[in-house]
Formats: structure tokens, sequence, C-alpha cells
């Protein structure tokens, strides 16, 4: 007979196993992250640009920290019809993003959940790109491209760009704001890019908002600055930090 001391003790041992493979699921999740363009670099000689063949575009071990890991996409909670921004306070001056909740509610009621919860807060923008696309790419709380909330949305709002250009490019164009992805379907997290310049890109990237005049600006002297190392991706020179992320119905 199972006494109560040794069902609890069961009861303790299955939550155990269940929170380490929800861990171990997360993880998996987690280093499928990676930065934005990462399918599209062949795309850069089209753009006059360089194909950096050689990028490290994963991470050893690409967990994100357990605080900020989620169980699963949120529960839908915004207001699709309604206009919502999202306004990025960070050391380099305010940027204020207007979000499409209409063609692109998964996103921003991602970007909501993760903001409320003061996830972006504290995290570095990682990746500054200067030649052929030109984007500053924040989001990851571990600052190396690899981190992610532990779980996937899917892309939404693909064909908003215009159709594709005989090489399959569209032109990201300059205030866009867009969601990173693997390169792969339905793989983008909570990583996203500014475009500073107008780039062009394969369009499987979300587009979800657009920067206003001010947060463009702000973004545009961080590229001016310049990537770390005088290449022409990598960490800003100038070190961006989003101090605190908030999305509100406007």
């Amino acid at each position: 007979m199972v006494t109560s001391d040794q069902r609890r003790r069961q009861l303790a041992r299955d939550k155990y196993a269940r929170q380490q493979q929800r861990r171990a699921d997360a993880r998996r999740r987690s280093k499928r992250r990676t930065i934005a363009i990462a399918g599209s670099l062949a795309v850069l000689l089209a753009a006059g640009g360089a194909v950096y063949g050689s990028m490290k575009l994963f991470g050893d071990d690409a967990k994100a920290p357990e605080a900020k890991v989620e169980t699963g996409e949120p529960k839908m909670s915004i207001d699709a019809g309604a206009a919502y921004a999202m306004v990025l306070k960070t050391n380099e001056g305010d940027v204020t993003v207007a979000m499409d909740a209409k063609k692109t509610p998964r996103t921003v009621n991602s970007f909501k959940s993760l903001a409320d919860k003061g996830y972006f807060d504290g995290t570095k923008c990682h990746r500054l790109t200067t030649s052929g696309i030109f984007v500053l790419q924040c989001g990851d709380p571990e600052g190396t491209g690899t981190g992610g909330p532990g779980y996937t949305i899917p892309d939404e709002n693909l064909d908003g760009l215009g159709k594709p250009a005989a090489d399959g490019s569209v032109t990201y164009k300059a205030g866009t704001v867009a969601m990173a992805n693997t390169g792969q379907p339905g793989t983008g997290g909570s990583q996203f890019f500014l475009v500073y310049k107008d780039s062009k890109l394969p369009p499987q990237y979300t587009p979800f908002g657009t920067m206003d005049a001010a947060g463009l600006a702000a973004v545009q002297k961080v590229g001016a600055a310049g990537v770390a190392g005088g290449q022409g991706d990598g960490a800003p020179k100038k070190p961006v930090t989003l101090e605190k992320v908030t999305v509100s119905e406007k």
C-alpha cells in the first residue's frame, strides 16, 4: 500500500521531471532562434553588399534565461481593431513604434505580453549591419542573437511590402520594424530589427510597425557610428540598451 508520504514524494518527482522537460524543450526552441536575415545573405549581392558567409549565426548554448522563459505563446488579449504603440526607451533616445495590430495581431499581442512583464527591460541591441542591409537588431535577453522567450509565433503580413523583385527580394523601407527569425517559417520569438535605411530582404520577416521620425533619427546615428571592430556586421560601436519597453493602446 502506498503511504501518503510516498505519494507526495512521487508527485514531487513527477513535477520535477515535467519542469526539466519544459526547460529542455525551451532550450531546444531557443537554440533555433537567431538573427534576422539568417536566410537572406545571398540577397546582399543584389543590394551591392558583401556576403558574410563566415558569420556565426547560432551560439553554443542558446537558452533563454530561466527567469525569462515562457511556457507558450500568450493568449490573445489585445483588441486587433485598435491602434497600439510600442515605446523603446533607450540610452540613445526614445523610439516610438506605431504597431499594425490589424495585420499582425499575434505579433503585437506577443510584444505587449512580454513588455508588460518587463522582458525587454535592460537588454542590449546586439547587432548592427552597415553594409548591404541596414538594421539594428534587439530583443534578445542574452544579447548574443541566440536568446528568445521559449515559444515561437507565426509569420504575419508577409505580403505587406509589395510584390517581390526578380531576385525574390522586397524593400524594407527605412523606419520599418520587423520580426527576426531563423530564416524558416514560423520561427519568430522576441528578437526584432529596426531598419534605418532602405534594405532589400526576402519577404519572410513580419513587418509589424513603423518608427517615428525622432526614433528613426536616433537609430540612424547609431548606424552612422558604425560597428565595433570596423566590420559591416556586429555589435554597434555606440552601445544601445533598451532601458524600458512599453506597449499600449493609443
